[in-house]
């Protein structure tokens, strides 16, 4: 499930949604007040859980609408899967606990 929900974000596995645009989502969950998980995921250690009702807020109206129409899925939908994948996948893509360099 992970990488086909991935894979829809981008065409290229989690790379399309994380790979470029990490920093970029990591800043919409900072600005909207879960950094802390965010940064949970990218640092070593226990990554903290989000709830799919706070996914909203932290990623945004205007990500969301984009997601939604990448994969066709419904935004209740959308949130549920990303709440579950999203905090492996960043941090696999940061074994290092920090953001790949731009």
């Amino acid at each position: 499930m992970r990488q086909a929900l991935l894979g829809n974000l981008g065409g290229t596995g989690a790379g399309g949604l994380l790979g470029g645009g990490l920093s970029h989502l990591i800043e919409h969950f900072r600005g909207n007040g879960h950094g802390e998980a965010a940064d949970s995921w990218v640092r070593q250690g226990r990554n903290t859980e989000i709830p799919a009702e706070h996914l909203h807020s932290a990623i945004g109206p205007d990500l969301l609408a984009t997601l939604m129409k990448q994969t066709g899925l419904s935004g209740d939908e959308l949130l549920s899967r990303l709440s579950q994948v999203l905090p492996s996948a960043v941090d696999r893509y940061t074994p290092d606990g920090r953001l790949p360099a731009h």
